[in-house]
């Protein structure tokens, strides 16, 4: 018999590293789904996109549940083999300046907030059942910007994704128990459209490799979570910056 069809939910596909997400689980047979504040494009290059898409900006925390319940309708056996919360939003000041504490104000940390923690948390509850069903995995996207000062990275940002490393932890010690293994990735300098200017000059200083990292290593990493190859990895949160962090 064949081995039926697992599914992807994914946030922030529109680009970067959620767009090389979805082609590397698209390439290996999965249903993917997908949420982003942005329509569907007809330059991604999957089957079934357009269909299998809700534009929502999770922002917007009430209308999550309704965008959720659509979503759940689309699930072929009532089962969710990965949830990928990739989407993320880092507020700049003027001419792409970084936000500090003196220039952040409540408005904005509650914008990126929705959108960084707060959405990941509501996907994961609601769609809990569907992923203990599967005994799939949830990857939360965090940054290296979570646990140390970033010079492009903001306030909001930076903290936002210390707190989703410290929610990936709880859930896994939560979820564990119910077949459902939460990981995260934390990525440094990746080679996508929204680089800050003179993250050249930080690579050459910083990054023990000298090189940013692709959007498909980090596609490829965040696909050997939610797989039988990572069967025993549970809490764990993978640095995928060329040693950046050491």
């Amino acid at each position: 018999m064949n081995e039926r069809q697992r599914t992807l939910l994914l946030t922030g596909a529109s680009r970067g590293i959620g767009h090389a997400t979805v082609k590397r689980f698209s390439a290996a047979g999965w249903k993917v789904l997908t949420v982003s504040r942005q329509p569907f494009s007809e330059e991604c290059p999957w089957e079934g996109g357009a269909e299998s898409h809700v534009q929502l900006d999770l922002a917007d925390i009430d209308n999550l549940p309704k965008a959720m319940e659509e979503l759940r309708e689309r699930l072929p056996d009532g089962r969710l083999d990965a949830l990928v919360n990739n989407a993320g939003i880092s507020p700049k000041g003027p001419r792409g300046s970084r936000l500090g504490v003196l220039s952040t104000d409540l408005a904005t940390l509650q914008h990126v907030y929705n959108v960084n923690l707060f959405s990941v948390m509501l996907l994961a509850k609601g769609f809990f059942e569907e992923l203990k069903a599967a005994h799939g995995s949830i990857v939360n996207v965090t940054s290296i910007a979570g646990s140390r000062v970033h010079p492009f990275a903001g306030v909001a940002y930076a903290t936002s994704k210390a707190a989703l490393a410290a929610l990936t932890r709880e859930m896994a010690w939560e979820f564990g128990a119910h077949g459902i293994r939460v990981n995260a990735i934390a990525p440094g300098e990746i080679d996508t459209a929204i680089l800050s200017p003179g993250t050249s000059d930080l690579v050459d200083r910083e990054i023990p490799m000298r090189r940013m990292g692709t959007p498909e290593e980090v596609a490829s990493t965040i696909y050997f979570l939610c797989t039988n190859a990572s069967s025993y990895v549970n809490g764990a949160e993978i640095h995928i910056n060329g040693g950046q962090h050491v």
